[in-house]
């Protein structure tokens, strides 16, 4: 009896977190479309670079998030880190410390990655993108 409750929970766990996925994809979709509608709208849109930038890589942040919520493996983690960090580095024009402190944080997820994940599961999720 509790193995059938610790699975109708598993279960319903899991669909809440492919509805908020799904909910959080809606809205992604919806800023895109609203970016490039000011895009094309807009006339000083691109005068300011680091506003679309920021925007962009916002969306793309998000869509790594869902892709990590729909399939929670630890790669696909530690692809949200390295992407969300990356966006930090690319907009955020701090000293130089802070973005020295980015890059080896990035270095040591890429290493944690190469290391620590096993790679048949790597091996797996390349698959499932081709």
């Amino acid at each position: 009896m509790h193995k059938k409750v610790e699975t109708v929970i598993r279960k319903i766990l899991h669909v809440l977190e492919f509805l908020i996925a799904v909910l959080t994809l809606i809205v992604l979709v919806g800023m895109l479309a609203q970016e490039v509608y000011r895009m094309f709208t807009d006339t000083g849109y691109f005068d300011s670079l680091n506003t679309f930038l920021h925007n962009i890589l916002t969306i793309v942040v998000g869509l790594e998030f869902v892709r990590m919520l729909v399939d929670m493996t630890p790669a696909n983690t530690l692809e949200v880190l390295i992407v969300a960090i990356s966006r930090n580095v690319i907009l955020n024009h701090d000293d130089p410390i802070t973005i020295l402190v980015c890059v080896v944080c990035i270095a040591g997820l890429f290493a944690t990655r190469h290391f620590l994940i096993p790679k048949k599961e790597l091996k797996m999720e390349m698959s499932e993108v081709d």
